[in-house]
């Protein structure tokens, strides 16, 4: 699909077929040969025809060279699988096998096993003893096994093995692309931001990632001394002035920049982009005597820190941080970047998690403001409808313009419904109707003294959506919330009236979480009055449980989610750490302890 833009493979995923070892005169090994190795070639077929690294290309999957009966096998498996790149291992059988001779001992991959539920042989037992070595061990597996009993011969996995396969898989890919990867900082904190104090510990220690830092000094040097692609650039530039609707100036007319300085700042802001990416990730066309800065940071999240002494002297970051998060730019469609604004690093790294499981743009926001069914029927006349009546009230989702240009809605699926698609299947068209529904107005110039420009769009399309914050709380560690809902379509007068009441020049949806009428998503409120930050990260779809598996893998806690627990699946030992999901989930946390400080 795309050469990808950071150094390192991506992580392999390993089948491991295990088998009774027992010979004699029976040969109970050679009977169960076809079906085992059948089952290890289905699995592969399931994650690579289902399964797609950020840059869309199918995930590569490796099986053993044969069986595995004894531990000679194991080793020879595991000796393939370091050549092969495999970070992630899934085990599959149907039937009995040798628990702590056949299974993956590797500390450092992540496990699943699968186990057969049928009643000629005894998958089932293999899965309950081995799970439980796992956890004699401290090596944490995912256990997978069906709800209805299969024939033998059964070559059909079902939907319920194949819903569990995939979000391991899934939630395995995306916990391995992080892996010696980089965030890079742009700037250090702003206005005094907790979320932009950043954890270098926290990044290594539960990521596997590094942090890379740069002073903003480093765009204006690569500016004034002309670092950068300057063919890239021109054509950016081009793209920019042919696609960029240029909206209303909402400042004051004495405070107004004249025509002359906003083309100047128009061109200060593209360039802003092209430089931030290539500090992310390089460049191989800058002039030979910028090799250092052609190397880049191998970043697969950044964040620019903007306000307040870059914005109160040069144009804001807004377009760089949008344009980059969205799914397509001058080059056409291609795999979004994160890019935080305010450098708000939790929230970056949030998004970074969700692009990583959909291969999707995602939202930055503002978690601006709760309102009532009361206080909207006070303030415009309107009775609220639909998911906003059913959560008693909304949430304002708002920032200065850095919010991916996708969450428009305008694009749609092969059902007229708005949608975000993956990056992939942006045509031209959609870019064509995602540009057309944006402006680019004048930034505000009492929150940016140095001008620049913000998006702005309204979310009129109705979308399943998840949001979700990290964050670091003292003596506890890093943790996680997620809120399953709506992006919700007021009418356009009432819509308006709600979003003249903050910044009517920044991109603005309206969420309605999933309430569930107790604690947390009793309501809206009770969910924004729960909230962690003053930020969220906003994907398409209702992916909780997704990221519910992907932070077992991390070792982050789920402190608070609206996803059914029918969906929720961690590893097999969770369940060892009490009846409660939630306690469980802390107690295991706490217990393994972040997967890469233990190497470090």
């Amino acid at each position: 699909m795309a050469k990808s833009r950071l150094i390192g493979d991506y992580p392999v995923i390993g089948i491991r077929p295990t088998i009774d070892g027992r010979r004699g005169a029976l040969d109970v090994r050679g009977s169960l040969e076809e079906q085992t190795m059948g089952m290890a070639k289905a699995a592969a077929k399931l994650f690579e025809e289902n399964i797609r690294y950020s840059n869309g290309e199918p995930v590569k999957v490796v099986i053993a060279d044969t069986t595995i009966g004894r531990v000679g096998e194991a080793a020879a498996c595991a000796d393939k699988f370091r050549k092969a790149g495999v970070d992630i291992t899934l085990t599959v059988t149907p039937c009995w096998c040798y628990g702590s001779e056949t299974m993956d001992t590797d500390p450092l991959t992540i496990k699943g096993v699968w186990g057969l539920n049928a009643t000629e042989r005894p998958g089932a037992v293999y899965l309950a003893s081995v799970l439980a070595t796992h956890a004699q061990k401290g090596l944490p597996a995912f256990g997978i096994y069906g709800h209805d009993v299969q024939d033998a011969d059964d070559e059909i996995i079902p939907e319920d093995v194949k819903a569990k396969l995939l979000r391991f898989g899934r939630a395995a890919v995306a916990a391995a692309s992080m892996r010696g990867k980089s965030y890079l900082q742009i700037g250090s904190v702003t206005m005094g931001i907790g979320g932009s104090i950043i954890s270098p510990e926290f990044i290594e220690e539960y990521l596997g990632m590094r942090v890379e830092s740069v002073d903003e000094v480093e765009i204006i040097r690569r500016m004034t001394e002309g670092i950068y692609d300057h063919e890239e650039f021109e054509k950016a530039l081009k793209w920019a002035k042919e696609t960029c609707t240029i909206g209303f100036d909402k400042n004051p007319p004495e405070l107004q920049m004249t025509e002359e300085q906003k083309e100047e700042q128009f061109e200060f802001v593209v360039k802003m982009a092209v430089i931030i990416k290539e500090l992310m990730n390089g460049c191989d066309n800058l002039d030979p005597k910028f090799s250092e800065e052609a190397i880049g940071h191998n970043a697969l999240a950044a964040g620019f820190q903007g306000q307040r002494q870059w914005t109160d002297f040069y144009p804001n970051g807004d377009f760089a941080e949008a344009m980059l998060n969205t799914s397509f730019d001058w080059e056409g469609a291609r795999e979004p970047y994160i890019l935080a604004t305010e450098n708000d690093v939790l929230n970056g790294l949030g998004m970074m998690f969700m692009k990583l499981l959909t291969g999707r743009a995602q939202m930055f926001a503002d978690v601006r403001t709760y309102w009532s069914g009361d206080a909207v029927k006070r303030v415009t006349g309107y009775d609220l409808e639909g998911k906003a009546k059913e959560a008693d009230g909304f949430i304002h989702l708002i920032n200065s313009g850095a919010c991916c240009l996708d969450a428009c809605g305008e694009v749609k699926d092969e059902n007229g419904n708005g949608t975000m698609k993956q990056w992939w299947d942006v045509t031209e068209e959609d870019q064509k109707k995602i540009m057309e529904a944006t402006t680019w107005n004048a930034a505000d110039n009492g929150y940016f003294r140095g001008g620049g420009f913000s998006s702005r769009f309204l979310t009129r399309a109705e979308m399943p959506a998840t949001m979700i914050r990290l964050n670091l709380v003292k003596g506890l560690g890093p943790v996680l919330q997620i809120a399953e809902g709506w992006t919700i379509n007021l009418p356009d007068d009432v819509s308006d009236t709600l979003w003249k009441r903050t910044d009517y020049t920044w991109p603005c949806t309206w969420f309605a979480p999933r309430c569930t009428g107790e604690g947390a998503f009793k309501t809206a409120y009770d969910m924004m009055n729960n909230w962690g930050a003053n930020h969220g990260a906003i994907s398409y779809g209702h992916i909780g449980a997704d990221l519910i598996t992907l932070c077992s893998i991390l070792r982050i806690p789920v402190c608070m989610h609206n996803v059914p627990e029918e969906e929720i699946f961690r590893p097999a030992a969770w369940n060892a750490f009490g009846m409660n999901k939630e306690g469980q989930d802390f107690r295991a946390c706490k217990a393994y302890g972040p997967l890469y400080k233990t190497i470090r």
